[in-house]
């Protein structure tokens, strides 16, 4: 077979859906997870900063160091399994650990976390969680532990993978500053199975938390959305009365018009990525397939009761933003509309009194030619009266004879000429 050239980036592409594997946990076991983001511009961080953060952790354990350009890394620090991802506004970290934390959730498990390197971190904590994987036979005893464990009112616990699985969870922050999360792992589930289910855990947890940064910019616009609804409807009233001048009401419309724009624009990426990772929260919880355990509410409920609302929250001050701004952008229109209707009345006024002017100018222009047709007839007759003084008198014909004779005949062709010059300018 001949030799094919290939697309520079076909293999990069084709690995990059195998570049992220999921882990293989082992039950009974524990993770810690962290998800951090710098407080501005997370997309434009600079992230060959948050690599040699990581390369500072991975020399304290002498691991081995990821690839220079790398966006995911997984290996073993000390007794410890370590995932890390970069994605495009926050960095994870996971430890994994064999064993169980006594008593459950105790933060020592984060402990692998040196408190100087934490310390350091280039960014801030988005969320962090403590996992407990252990093993349940049966549902005996489960509910217990997930009554002492976690806040019944909030409490989330399900059956996933044709009940291969139970997982709870209540979304609160314990006394230490982590979420809590506990997998239990029926007989014979392989490690890539229950290592899924943990990612999926930590996944959603990163991504929930991700998409209620919408939900604080979308009610920060709360009071200047009211500033902007005030204003509108002020300059709306004036347009509808005689109050100002339109030109005037015009230049403030454009001005809040532009003040709408750049908040859009500013809200746009937050607002964008805040869909996106509610779909992934979504799906992600999808994959799952839960079914009921004991009647408590599963993960899918939990949501559509507590984390639906903020999300519409969201897309409603999408829908409001934008409302506005069409609604600026027709007041505008309207408005120079009114303008360009006034100013047309302004230049037909102007232009019925160009033409009075001009039909004066034409008046004036012609008396002033009946003037002229006078003075240099006056002064062409009294040139030929001296050309012809010599042959008057040889026929014995006076002066003021002479002047009645020529008179006549000079102003006719006097006005001759004059319209003769006329009729070759026109």
């Amino acid at each position: 077979m001949p030799p094919i050239d290939d697309h520079p980036l076909r293999y990069a592409m084709a690995n990059e859906l195998h570049a992220r594997p999921f882990p293989s946990v082992a039950a009974p076991s524990r993770a810690a997870f962290l998800a951090m983001k710098p407080a501005e511009n997370a997309a434009g961080r600079d992230r060959a900063v948050e690599r040699a953060h990581l390369i500072n952790l991975l020399d304290r354990f002498g691991a081995p160091h990821p690839q220079p350009d790398a966006t995911h890394y997984f290996g073993t620090i000390g007794r410890h399994q370590l995932k890390w991802e970069s994605h495009t506004e926050f960095v994870t970290f996971t430890i994994f650990g064999d064993g169980l934390a006594s008593p459950p959730f105790d933060a020592s498990t984060f402990s692998v976390f040196p408190d100087d390197w934490l310390a350091d971190l280039p960014g801030t904590r988005v969320t962090s969680a403590l996992i407990r994987i252990e093993r349940a036979d049966d549902d005996a005893g489960i509910t217990e532990k997930a009554r002492d464990w976690f806040v019944p009112e909030s409490l989330a616990i399900s059956r996933v993978l044709e009940d291969e699985l139970v997982v709870a969870g209540d979304f609160r922050i314990d006394h230490a500053g982590h979420m809590r999360f506990a997998v239990f792992v029926r007989p014979n589930v392989g490690k890539r199975r229950i290592g899924r289910v943990v990612q999926r855990l930590c996944e959603i947890e990163t991504y929930k938390a991700m998409s209620m940064l919408g939900l604080s910019r979308a009610r920060a616009l709360n009071a200047a959305m009211a500033g902007f609804d005030k204003e509108l409807t002020r300059l709306l009233e004036d347009m509808r009365g005689s109050a100002g001048d339109p030109a005037d009401v015009l230049q403030s419309l454009l001005e809040v018009s532009a003040e709408i724009e750049n908040t859009i624009a500013q809200s746009s990426f937050r607002f964008g990525a805040t869909g996106a990772y509610e779909t992934i929260v979504n799906q992600r919880i999808d994959i799952l397939r839960e079914e009921r355990f004991q009647g408590r509410q599963t993960f899918a409920e939990f949501m559509m009761r507590r984390f639906d609302p903020a999300m519409r929250t969201v897309k409603a001050m999408q829908t409001r933003l934008q409302a506005m701004s069409d609604r600026a952008l027709r007041a505008s229109d309207l408005l120079r509309t009114r303008v360009d209707v006034e100013r047309s009345a302004q230049n037909q006024e102007l232009l019925t009194s160009m033409d009075r002017r001009a039909d004066l100018q034409l008046r004036l222009q012609r008396t002033v030619e009946g003037l002229s047709v006078v003075a240099i007839s006056y002064y062409a007759v009294n040139l030929v009266l001296n050309m012809t003084g010599p042959l008057a008198a040889s026929f014995g014909l006076g002066k003021v004879t002479m002047a009645a004779i020529v008179t006549p005949v000079v102003l006719v062709l006097v006005w001759m000429m004059v319209n003769r010059i006329h009729k070759h300018m026109a």
